[in-house]
């Protein structure tokens, strides 16, 4: 779920909601002991059944594709304690602008401004594939199908990256029956998360 579909609970609100509930039903313990058994106790969630696997596998088969690569560059503006976020994320949108506006520049761009070691390449990162990159990264460039500079910054625990594909390499889908036990571990942490929230909303509304 993005951030933008609900905003984020409270989660000092939630811990205290959950170890309110753990005092009314006489829970002992530390706190993250009451609360993981508040939640072993409370929260029940159905097993994915083979038909909600299958239609998960289907609607991410970008997920399970193995072999995918792309040829990427990037510009980092690195975090750094003496530069406010804001700030930072403004002069990296005014690079961005630019790297947009001059494709061509890029390289030229990445040796002027980018704080990552390849700027001594231009930015060059080679061919990157599933598990190379932190997860933010991988996720903008491999699982979308732009080419050129992408549309928007890119942010990590590294700070914002202006990023340009040149190339996409496809992969193969893996079969759904390789996966099987993948999927359905996903499909039931969903589940759990999904059932956590329910019952925590549910206790918010009954205090």
């Amino acid at each position: 779920m993005g951030a933008n579909e609900h905003a984020r609970p409270d989660l000092e609100a939630v811990r205290a909601r959950l170890l309110e509930r753990a005092a009314q039903i006489g829970l002992e313990g530390t706190d993250d002991e009451r609360i993981e058994r508040v939640l072993a106790l409370e929260v029940r969630e159905d097993a994915p059944t083979e038909d909600e696997c299958r239609r998960f596998y289907e609607a991410n088969r970008r997920r399970f594709t193995a072999g995918e690569l792309v040829e990427a560059s990037h510009i980092l503006l690195a975090m750094t304690p003496r530069v406010p976020p804001e700030r930072l994320r403004a002069k990296a949108a005014e690079v961005h602008a630019r790297a947009a506006r001059e494709p061509a520049r890029f390289a030229e761009l990445a040796r002027e401004f980018s704080n990552c070691p390849s700027s001594a390449q231009g930015g060059a990162l080679g061919q990157l594939g599933r598990g190379d990159a932190v997860p933010e990264f991988e996720k903008a460039v491999l699982d979308g199908t732009a080419l050129g500079v992408l549309p928007d910054l890119v942010s990590t625990r590294f700070g914002f990256h202006v990023v340009l594909v040149s190339r996409r390499i496809p992969g193969r889908l893996v079969p759904y029956e390789v996966v099987r036990d993948e999927v359905r571990a996903v499909v039931g942490r969903l589940a759990e998360e999904r059932a956590i929230g329910e019952y925590v909303r549910r206790l918010g509304a009954a205090a």
